[in-house]
This record gives structure tokens, C-alpha cells and sequence, in this order.
């Protein structure tokens, strides 16, 4: 799915820009498809009940109190593309999306990310389309995402009930999994395909340590899952641009130098991976864990003796 460019406007230039919007389509209770502006360009507004509310009005208010966002597809091919992607939705799956909205914005404080009105009932029309023509969804990545991420995983778990319900299609546990993705974007505004990209680098960068230092962790263990969330989290914050402080820097490169030296090569993949730089204070961090990783299994394995 291509990208979504999108903006909020102050209401007051949006009233200046045009008295109203023509409603071209109603997609759900807070999702409709207008018209509008001096160059007559076409927009989402986002807004609790609007699209309810303007059924048999045909316009909206450009200074309407309901509208919370206003964001339009970048270009043309874009607005196409999801213009005939959203016309083809079928209804029941846009009130099944307002009701699993409505549950995440109970679970999580803070405001939702506006990609989740269009990309979860285009992600679960796909999917009910997938299930009912007997293909398979697999999900390589489904253990990392329950431990990554239990609090979403819950409410996906809950979401699949309620689509299993609704659809008479039995979703799979490994769909969860791709629901998930899309609750934790929506309260984290990580885009759901930097997650999946993610998952696959953190695989590749467990895979790697095992290789290089001739080590097994129990899957799901937690030696494993503080490494992966670690891994995770990193990764994030390098994609963000999220700075963090590490005070140690000197003394784990100093100290921890076998540690420090596989950090500096799982660093490596990352950047090449993602494109971007990987900051010393991560490549420190990182040694941490590595350190912390490879003292625990030694204690294990001499327990074992």
C-alpha cells in the first residue's frame, strides 16, 4: 500500500478556502469522501459521526465542529487508487473498523493515527477476501509480535472475533498477528510497513548473533525476548531519529570489546537494512544487552555441568 500524504488544517483557512464540501461518498460514521476548494481537489475528513450525520445533506460546513482532519492522497494516482479501493468496501466491514477503532481509542490514551480510518478496512476487506478463496496467511513473524507487543495483540485478538463473527470466516492466528501491526501503528504512528520491515530485521540480526558467537537461546525465553524487544525498539528509534543518551559509551568500548566489536557488525546490517545511520550510543546499547546475553547463558551452561 503506497504512502498517504496528508495535513490538518486550521478550520479558519478551511473556511476561507470554501464555504463548503460536497459529499462525493460516505464511507463510514467518521469517514466520508468530499470535494471542495477553489481547485475543486478531493479530500477524507475524518470526524466522530460526520458521516453519519451528512447522509442526507449532501455537504459539509467547511467550518463544521465535527471535522477533525482533513487530508488528501498526494496525487492523482494515489487519490485513484484509493478512491476505487474505498468505493469497493463493503459497509459491514467499515462498521466493523468503527468498532474496533472505538476499542483501541478505550485501551490507549492520546490520539489515534488518522492512516487507520483508510488502511485497517482496506487490510480486513483483503483479508476476509483471502480467507473466503481458501488461501493461506502466514505469518513468520507471529511469536516476536505477541511478545513485542501483548497489549495489542489483545485487542487484534478481539478485533478477529468480532470480523470471525460478523463474516463467518474463521481468522487465524497468524492474521492476529497482521492486526496488531496495524493497532500498534495507529497508537504509535510507526507505519505498519516499517514494522514488517522491522521483524525482518530483527530476525536476520538473532540469526547473525547465534552465528557469530555459536550460542541458542530458547525461543521465548526471556534471554530471547529482552534481546528481540531490544533489537525492536532500536530499530524504531533509528528510523524516528530518536536520540538517546548513553553515558557509558567510553567505558563498554573500553571493556566490553568482544561485545562491542558484534554490536559494531549487527550495526552494519541495520544501516545498510534501513538506509540510515546507526548512532554510537545505540551501537553501546546494544553491547549492553550483548553482555548481559552472553553472561546469563554462561551461567546456565556451567549450571548445567
Amino acid at each position: 500500500m503506497r504512502k498517504i500524504g496528508y495535513w490538518a488544517e486550521r478550520r479558519e483557512n478551511l473556511a476561507r478556502e470554501n464555504e463548503q464540501f460536497e459529499v462525493l461518498r460516505v464511507i463510514g460514521n467518521n469517514v466520508v469522501m468530499v470535494q471542495g476548494g477553489r481547485k475543486g481537489k478531493e479530500y477524507v475528513i475524518i470526524g466522530k459521526g460526520i458521516g453519519f450525520a451528512v447522509k442526507d445533506t449532501g455537504f459539509i460546513d467547511a467550518n463544521d465542529q465535527r471535522i477533525e482532519k482533513l487530508f488528501r492522497l498526494e496525487d492523482r494516482d494515489e487519490w485513484s487508487q484509493y478512491q476505487i479501493l474505498l468505493e469497493d468496501i463493503d459497509p459491514k466491514v467499515m462498521k466493523i473498523t468503527d468498532d474496533i477503532i472505538a476499542d483501541i481509542a478505550h485501551e490507549f490514551s492520546g490520539k489515534l493515527n488518522d492512516k487507520i480510518y483508510l488502511a485497517l478496512p482496506s487490510h480486513i476487506q483483503f483479508t476476509i477476501y483471502r480467507l473466503r478463496g481458501g488461501m493461506d496467511i502466514v505469518n513468520p513473524f507471529l511469536q516476536e509480535t505477541k511478545m513485542s507487543f501483548p497489549k495489542e495483540f489483545e485487542i487484534a485478538y478481539r478485533a478477529a472475533e468480532k470480523i470471525s463473527a460478523e463474516f463467518n470466516v474463521q481468522i487465524p492466528e497468524d492474521e492476529v498477528g497482521f492486526l496488531t501491526y496495524h493497532v500498534y501503528s495507529a497508537v504509535s504512528n510507526v507505519p505498519v510497513g516499517q514494522l514488517v520491515k522491522a521483524s525482518n530485521i530483527v530476525s536476520e540480526l538473532l540469526d547473525m548473533i547465534r552465528e557469530e558467537r555459536k550460542v541458542t537461546f530458547a525461543y521465548g525465553s526471556m534471554n530471547h525476548i529482552r534481546l528481540m524487544i531490544h533489537l525492536r525498539f532500536s530499530i524504531e528509534r533509528i528510523l524516528q531519529g530518536s536520540l538517546i543518551d548513553n553515558p557509558f559509551v567510553k567505558h563498554i568500548q573500553k571493556e566490553y570489546k568482544e561485545e562491542y566489536k558484534l554490536a559494531q557488525k549487527l550495526g552494519k546490517v541495520m544501516q545498510n537494512s534501513l538506509g540510515t545511520e546507526v548512532p554510537e550510543e545505540e551501537i553501546c546499547f546494544l553491547a549492553m544487552h550483548l553482555r548481559r546475553l552472553f553472561q546469563t547463558l554462561d551461567q546456565q551452561h556451567k549450571q548445567k555441568q
